[in-house]
């Protein structure tokens, strides 16, 4: 299965990447993209909905590593709705300690500035 993403930029501060299908080394620079856009509009949050995505490899690890670095430390990453076996990876490099992780959307937490 391929990996669809999709970025939304607010004129709030927000930008809102959304994940679909198998992120791997064949498609990581299709997400790098994406990140490399948010973090050039300057965001206050990244918000990464991931419910539609299936499978994660080292490679996207690597992607997340990627983002956090990009965002730098003054921007909140928000993980959504990961399904268990995508979690499974994200904590077995212990990234959960680095994003916040939510199982829905919470506009009132994300949205807050």
């Amino acid at each position: 299965m391929a990996l669809e993403t999709k970025l939304e930029l607010s004129p709030k501060g927000l930008a809102i990447i959304t994940l679909a299908g198998e992120l791997d080394a064949s498609n990581a620079a299709d997400f790098q993209t994406q990140i490399t856009q948010a973090a050039s509009a300057n965001c206050k949050r990244l918000v990464l909905i991931m419910q539609d995505l299936e499978y994660m490899a080292s490679a996207g690890l690597r992607m997340l590593a990627f983002t956090k670095q990009k965002m730098g430390a003054s921007v909140d990453i928000y993980m959504v709705g990961t399904k268990p076996t995508v979690q499974e990876t994200i904590e077995a490099v212990g990234f959960q300690y680095s994003v916040i992780m939510l199982e829905t959307y919470d506009a009132a937490q994300i949205e807050q500035f």
